[in-house]
């Protein structure tokens, strides 16, 4: 679970409940716990029928503007093992490209999920879904432009033409920025954490973790996990 260490600002923005049928997710890209709730979150639907009905609105808690620093690749490598054996469905490996090519900002991605939100949520999900197992899962360097847009294509549920063009000028650069800010309130304490139509929110679904050293040098101690939270979130949020 990656917490916001930021300073809190003075006046402090709120999350606004999101409409019935709908689940806000606050995430970063980089971040293993995110990578294995919204795996529970897409399979968790399905299993429940529930695809037609509940919609996740994905947004950005980018910990690098956060921590004023990219994500320490010791860090993410130390969550491998200890998350695959939660949900090894999710898809992950320790990195297998070249060093070089490790992605050195999330960015680029998370901008391209909150512009594909213009097509539809839907489109947004898929992005999402399939940039955190191109990470994880394929080694793929997720900084990068041709990879983001290859993503986009290989979901089928994207226009990637129309991506490119909001890439290009932007367009949700804005919205990137906002949800930053918020990011560095108490309103949003980690990636994951999600918001509810009934006004609930909950951090880290399901997950109690501690660390057994400093991050990036130690491993991560789970402690606790019940992905049955899943449901009821689900059937709380299709209500």
């Amino acid at each position: 679970m990656s917490e916001n260490t930021a300073a809190v600002p003075a006046t402090a923005p709120t999350v606004a409940t999101p409409p019935p049928g709908v689940v806000v997710v606050h995430a970063d890209l980089w971040c293993s716990f995110a990578h294995l709730a919204v795996h529970r979150l897409h399979a968790t639907r399905a299993r429940l029928g529930l695809t037609e009905r509940v919609s996740f609105d994905l947004r950005a808690f980018p910990l690098e503007l956060l921590n004023d620093a990219p994500s320490p690749r010791p860090g993410t490598d130390s969550e491998v093992a200890r998350m695959a054996s939660l949900e090894p469905a999710a898809g992950w490996q320790l990195w297998q490209a070249k060093d070089w090519l490790y992605p050195s900002t999330t960015l680029p991605a998370l901008e391209a999920v909150l512009a594909a939100k213009e097509q539809s949520l839907r489109a947004s999900e898929l992005l999402d879904l399939g940039l955190r197992r191109a990470f994880w899962a394929e080694s793929r360097c997720v900084s990068n432009r041709r990879v983001i847009l290859d993503v986009a294509k290989e979901t089928g549920g994207v226009d990637v033409a129309e991506l490119e063009a909001a890439l290009d000028d932007g367009r949700a650069r804005r919205a990137l920025a906002d949800q930053t800010a918020l990011s560095r309130t108490d309103a949003v304490r980690c990636s994951p954490h999600l918001f509810l139509p009934d006004g609930t929110d909950v951090a880290n679904p399901g997950v109690e973790v501690s660390w057994e050293g400093a991050y990036g040098v130690g491993w991560p101690v789970v402690t606790g996990d019940d992905p049955r939270v899943y449901e009821d979130i689900l059937l709380r949020a299709a209500a």
